[in-house]
């Protein structure tokens, strides 16, 4: 959940979602759309990219799993519901105000429990929405979900 803009990529957008139980991206819109649809077209007038990123994030499943890393470490979420506008000024701040319900485990994820696939993700930088590969990685991650999640 890192800001596309360089002056807020200090990592406040994943501590922002991690406290508020969402996963989100940022583009800040001039008003609040009445859904997704209004979201992504307003997007479009502003970063073609930006739209189309925003439409693969509304479009994963409910249930699917989101990796997102603090100065703590990796932190583990699942999406629990729809896409929202999140207007409030905290998270305009933050950049994260497309957003989803998500629930994350209360603590990091222990560097030898994350699988490596989401390490070589992770170092490879980015600020994007990114599928994690290979295809085992939903096994992998579902382990420690499970694992974490009844410890919890």
């Amino acid at each position: 959940m890192r800001s596309r803009t360089d002056a807020l990529d200090d990592g406040r957008g994943a501590l922002r979602g991690l406290a508020a139980g969402v996963v989100g991206m940022g583009g800040v819109l001039d008003a609040v759309p009445a859904g997704p649809g209004e979201a992504v077209a307003a997007l479009e007038r502003l970063d073609e990219r930006a739209a189309a990123r925003l439409r693969r994030f509304v479009d994963v499943p409910d249930g699917s799993f989101a990796w997102t890393l603090t100065d703590a470490g990796l932190h583990l979420g699942r999406i629990t519901g729809g896409y929202r506008y999140d207007a409030d000024p905290e998270a305009a701040a933050a950049d994260l105000v497309h957003v989803r319900p998500c629930d994350w485990l209360a603590a990091p994820v222990p560097d030898d429990e994350v699988p490596a696939a989401v390490h070589r993700t992770i170092e490879r930088g980015g600020r994007n929405l990114q599928r994690i590969h290979p295809g085992d990685i939903e096994t992998l991650t579902a382990r420690v979900w499970e694992s974490r999640s009844r410890g919890a």
